[in-house]
């Protein structure tokens, strides 16, 4: 994103981007994730819950914010190769879901464990 917000510049000028994967909820999935997402999850994700539990993981009960990267993706032309997907596809597969950036940088001990 760094890298085509450079090559943009010129064009575009100054912008403030949300640089995240890309969410693969919808609006009007917003109100059902604040009490339910593990259901709203399943719906899109149906095998997301065994690639949790070969890890040990749980889905948070609720979700109460979504960033949107659309306007990143439209302006800067940039398109994330890492989202929820693929962390699925990785965990069913047997293989890290991590980035090798973020195999690179490791925890920061931002969350409690």
């Amino acid at each position: 994103a760094h890298l085509c917000a450079l090559e943009r510049a010129p064009q575009i000028g100054f912008g403030r981007f949300i640089v995240s994967a890309t969410t693969p909820f919808k609006r009007e999935d917003c109100d059902e994730l604040i009490g339910h997402a593990p259901a709203v999850v399943s719906r899109d994700f149906p095998d997301y819950a065994d690639a949790y539990a070969q890890m040990g993981w749980k889905m948070f009960p609720t979700i109460g914010r979504v960033y949107v990267n659309d306007r990143a993706r439209r302006e800067l032309g940039w398109s994330p190769r890492y989202d929820f997907a693929h962390v699925i596809e990785s965990l069913k597969a047997g293989e890290s879901p991590l980035s090798p950036l973020a195999r690179a940088v490791g925890s920061k001990g931002y969350h409690r464990r």
